[in-house]
């Protein structure tokens, strides 16, 4: 079933309150239309949601492929009190992210969707695969306020090459389809649970909970930048900041996202 306002706000129920939902048929990109319009003075709770998005990005400039009915594309933009530190949000995000997943009625996921894990900084994994990505941009003039970018496969989409597909997961099972208002409605109340504990506490009393799900916990990684020869590694998790806790030759490093990514070794 197609996103609406209406039903989505239905199915959230009182918490509908909190957000003020706009859903487009195609759009270049949620993150750039929310962040235009954070910059206009958006409030707090915004969304964009996309049927279709034809300029997608996720982090170091990949493309995100988003077709109608193949995949669920949004943008919230979060308001923090001036001052709040923004580190591990992307990591805070995850964790709701999870959440929803656990929550995804049995008829419309796929088996093993319950095993969600999470791989720093910024992807969601079913079964080692990847299902989703997070990409948080600070709006400019406005550190405390951040746009979050969700997608999340509900198929995987025909434009997919074979290489992507065959490191792919999908929501639903092929021919499944899904009720996407439910779907958005728990991803955005999970949301609101999570961003409100952060705003509060920050990422730290969520670290312990991120490392049992943390998809390479102590497990040989590359480690790929785009300044430099890719290092091997092991990694041991987050830190309360959410920095990557990368261990070469002995000795532990704290590493920041930036322009990095993990790869298995």
């Amino acid at each position: 079933m197609p996103a609406t306002i209406a039903a989505i706000a239905s199915c959230l129920g009182p918490a509908a309150r909190r957000f003020d939902i706009d859903v487009l048929d195609s759009c270049d990109s949620t993150n750039a239309v929310l962040l235009a319009r954070a910059e206009a003075g958006a409030p707090s709770g915004s969304v964009v949601i996309t049927r279709e998005q034809t300029a997608g990005r996720g982090r170091r400039g990949r493309h995100w492929i988003a077709s109608p009915g193949d995949s669920l594309a949004f943008s919230l933009l979060w308001r923090f009190a001036p001052g709040t530190a923004p580190a591990g949000l992307s990591l805070a995000v995850g964790l709701a992210v999870a959440h929803a997943m656990a929550r995804v009625p049995g008829g419309t996921q796929g088996a093993g969707t319950g095993n969600t894990a999470l791989k720093w900084p910024n992807d969601i994994l079913k079964d080692g695969r990847k299902l989703g990505g997070i990409l948080i941009e600070l709006v400019p003039g406005a550190p405390h306020a951040a746009v979050i970018g969700i997608g999340l496969n509900l198929h995987l989409p025909g434009a997919m090459t074979a290489e992507l597909r065959d490191a792919s997961a999908a929501l639903c099972e092929p021919g499944v389809t899904a009720d996407e208002n439910a779907l958005y409605a728990i991803l955005l109340g999970e949301l609101l649970t999570v961003l409100e504990a952060f705003a509060t506490a920050g990422f730290a009393p969520m670290r312990d909970e991120w490392m049992a799900r943390n998809a390479y916990a102590d497990a040989g990684v590359n480690l790929r930048t785009d300044f430099g020869a890719p290092r091997t590694g092991i990694c041991r998790g987050v830190d309360v900041d959410g920095a990557l806790l990368f261990e070469a030759d002995g000795r532990i490093e704290r590493i920041l996202s930036g322009e990095v990514s993990l790869r298995p070794a």
